[in-house]
C-alpha cells in the first residue's frame, strides 16, 4: 500500500486519506472516543503501540515504526501545548518510510519552536510548546552559569515552570549576565565535538546551517537570520542590517484562509 500515491490525496490543507488507510498503515483504527476532530488521543497510541510484539513480521514492524515515529513528532519535534494529541497530518508522511529521510525534519522543527516562542512573548499566553529540549540544550551549552549542579549526572526536572523566589532569582542572574559568560562558539568545544555527527561539520552541511534562508513547518515560516550572530559561527559581526519584517506572517495557523498556505505562500516555499 505503501507505494500507491494514488491513495493519497489533500484536502482543505489537511492530509485527508482516501479508503482505510489508517488500518493498512497502523493495522488498526483507533475508536471514536480516543479521536478529536484531526488528531488521536496519545494515549491510545502508547496503550497500542507500547511494545513491538516478539517474532514481529516486517508489517508489523513497520506499522509499530510508524506509530512511534509518529508519536516523536506529535509530542516532541512539533508538540503542541496540549501535550497529549497526535495530529494525523503525519500519516501521510510515514506512509512510505524510506522517503522519510527526504525532508527537512530539522529546519522544520526550529521553524515551530521560533514560532512557540514569538507566541510566548504574548504577555496573555502563559504556556511555551515546541521542541523544548532544543532550547534547554542551547541554553546549557551557552550560559554555563545556568547549568545546575552536577550537571554531568541527570537530574528531574530538567526545566522548572515553578513561580515564586525562585524564579525571582533567574530572572536576577540574566540581568546580571555579562557578555563574557556567554560561550559564543559551543562547537568548538571538544565536549561538544565528541557528540556531534562528524557529518554536521563538513563543508556541505556546513553551507546549509550557515545560510539565510526561510524555515518552514506547514503554515509557519520563519526566518533564519544568521548573519545576525556571525559571532556563534566564529566570524565577525558588522552593523547588521534591519531585520526582516515577517509580522504578517505571524497569524498564520492552517486555519479558515490559511488553509490554502500552499497556494498564498508559494514564493517563500520556493524560495
Amino acid at each position: 500500500m505503501g507505494d500507491d500515491s494514488a491513495r493519497l490525496y489533500r484536502l482543505d490543507g489537511v492530509a485527508h486519506i482516501a479508503g482505510v488507510i489508517n488500518e493498512e498503515l497502523l493495522g488498526v483504527i483507533p475508536p471514536p472516543s480516543q479521536v478529536q476532530k484531526y488528531a488521536v488521543n496519545c494515549s491510545w497510541f502508547q496503550e497500542t503501540f507500547g511494545e513491538c510484539p516478539e517474532g514481529a513480521d516486517d508489517e508489523t514492524v513497520r506499522r509499530y515504526a510508524r506509530a512511534y515515529i509518529m508519536m516523536l513528532l506529535g509530542t516532541q519535534l512539533f508538540a503542541d501545548k496540549s501535550g497529549n494529541r497526535i495530529h494525523i497530518r503525519w500519516l501521510p508522511y510515514v506512509a512510505r518510510l524510506e522517503e522519510m529521510g527526504t525532508y527537512s525534519w530539522g529546519s522544520a522543527a526550529l521553524a515551530w519552536l521560533y514560532r512557540c516562542m514569538c507566541r510566548v512573548a504574548n504577555r496573555h499566553v502563559v504556556k511555551l510548546a515546541g521542541p523544548l529540549q532544543l532550547l534547554q540544550s542551547w541554553i546549557f551549552w551557552r550560559f554555563p552559569r545556568f547549568r545546575p549542579a552536577g550537571y554531568e549526572m541527570f537530574s528531574w526536572p530538567l526545566a522548572s515552570s515553578e513561580k515564586g523566589p525562585r524564579v525571582q532569582m533567574w530572572r536576577l542572574r540574566i540581568d546580571w549576565l555579562q557578555d563574557r559568560e556567554f560561550i559564543w562558539m559551543p562547537y568548538s568545544s571538544p565536549d561538544v565535538l565528541q557528540v556531534v555527527h562528524p557529518k554536521a561539520l563538513e563543508p556541505r552541511h556546513m553551507a546549509l546551517w550557515r545560510s539565510v534562508t526561510s524555515l518552514i513547518y506547514f503554515t509557519v515560516i520563519e526566518w533564519h537570520q544568521i548573519d545576525r550572530v556571525l559571532l556563534q559561527f566564529g566570524g565577525v559581526q558588522p552593523r547588521p542590517n534591519p531585520a526582516l519584517n515577517i509580522d504578517f506572517l505571524m497569524s498564520k495557523d492552517g486555519r479558515g484562509g490559511d488553509r490554502w498556505f500552499p497556494y498564498h505562500l508559494q514564493k517563500w516555499h520556493l524560495y
